[in-house]
């Protein structure tokens, strides 16, 4: 599948600024910041969305959060490979076209068509990787005859499940008790209370086809994957096992990567992700910003309604990814406003850049604290206005080169 095209990235070093520091991020498995900074190369898949509607700023907030990272990884000097998926085949995408009418082929590629404007809009760095359910199914069967003849798959009723105590480390990632990983797993689409299943929370490797539905041929009858064994065969494939960094929303945690964990980790031997990193998140109107729920802000209305991206940009980074919060309509306007000084101080200059640049590299290095990256950029920016263009030349050409790099503003 077609990624969209990523936006230049300075490189700070040409400007003699030398390479950023180690990324510490906070890592859900250990419940702590641990250092991500492997030795040449950065290897991170994170989750994609299910394209039956817009991209609303939940999702705009988690693909910031890991562009960040991805720039603080670049500022250091590393080679990142990352990869994403999208979920162009799903009960809640079948739902809607059948509710709307609309072809599930015809409704997925209107919705990515318009993610990918939005997040070149969002100058996110595109991923290396960006691949769809359906043109992974040939990775996920392989992936689920690997686990069957490990003997760690059952049928039941034409439908392949996967036995996720197989794995002894499932539980680490979440590290929740039974009765919340019964909770969330029905919640969430799973199945647990499904007669016939050995284990309540057993997921689904393969479904059998249902009609009306679409499905494909496989050893094991026709049907599509289950969604845990889409992403765990992608990043097998692109990253390998053992790779940096698993990301996504906070919704994630329990099931999904939990169980991709396991299903990888029973194939291979070996760990699936050193890191797993979430994002919180964003609520609107009282309630978490869902697609279920209705109660969405989605980019495309915010730039169709003439908001600058990078307003967006700046509005969603204001907040640290792993605090919930919620948006107020007066967050755009604060940003544009934050915005025009910006470009306003950077035009004219200010004092010397390397303070500011070193303030916001340490910020995001210190678990991608961006609200502190950008107050290091408002004191400067304060001292630029109030120096009225009596400051260290080339300054501001210097610090929006780094604002452009580490946060991803013009």
């Amino acid at each position: 599948m077609r990624a969209w095209t990523s936006p230049e990235v300075p490189d700070l070093t040409a400007l003699g600024l030398g390479p950023g520091p180690a990324a510490h991020v906070h890592d859900t498995a250990r419940g702590k910041a641990v250092v991500l900074d492997p030795e040449g190369r950065a290897r991170m898949y994170v989750c994609g969305i299910t394209p039956y509607d817009a991209t609303h700023l939940g999702h705009a907030a988690t693909y910031l959060t890991f562009d960040l990272l991805q720039r603080v990884w670049r500022d250091r000097g590393l080679e990142v490979v990352y990869t994403q998926n999208i979920t162009d085949v799903d009960d809640p995408l079948l739902e809607r076209a059948a509710a709307t009418g609309i072809e599930w082929t015809d409704l997925a590629e209107r919705e990515i068509a318009l993610f990918r404007e939005d997040m070149s809009a969002l100058r996110v760095i595109a991923p290396d990787h960006y691949i769809g359910a359906v043109e992974s199914i040939p990775l996920a069967v392989a992936l689920i005859e690997r686990l069957r003849e490990r003997g760690v798959t059952y049928e039941l009723d034409g439908d392949v499940y996967f036995s996720v105590h197989a794995d002894p480390a499932f539980g680490e990632v979440s590290g929740y008790d039974q009765a919340t990983m019964l909770r969330l797993f029905g919640e969430r689409g799973g199945d647990p209370g499904r007669e016939g299943k050995r284990d309540p929370l057993d997921c689904l490797l393969w479904q059998a086809e249902r009609p009306g539905e679409p499905s494909w041929d496989s050893p094991f009858g026709r049907g599509r994957p289950g969604w845990h064994v889409e992403c765990s065969s992608i990043a097998l494939e692109t990253l390998g096992h053992d790779f940096d960094v698993q990301g996504g929303g906070t919704d994630l945690i329990f099931p999904h990567h939990e169980m991709s964990a396991s299903e990888a980790q029973v194939a291979t031997d070996d760990r699936f992700a050193k890191a797993y990193v979430h994002q919180a998140m964003v609520a609107y109107a009282g309630e978490k910003m869902s697609k279920s729920l209705g109660n969405l802000v989605l980019v495309s209305r915010l730039r169709a309604d003439g908001h600058d991206p990078m307003a967006i940009r700046l509005a969603v980074l204001d907040h640290h990814y792993r605090t919930g919060w919620e948006w107020a309509d007066s967050d755009i306007v604060d940003a544009a406003k934050r915005l025009g000084r910006w470009r306003e101080a950077f035009a004219s200059g200010g004092p010397a850049a390397e303070p500011v640049v070193a303030a916001v590299r340490e910020a995001l290095a210190d678990d991608l604290d961006a609200p502190r990256a950008i107050a290091a950029v408002d004191s400067w920016v304060d001292a630029a206005m109030a120096a009225a263009g009596d400051g260290v030349p080339g300054s501001g050409r210097t610090v929006a080169s780094a604002v452009d790099a580490l946060l991803g503003v013009i």
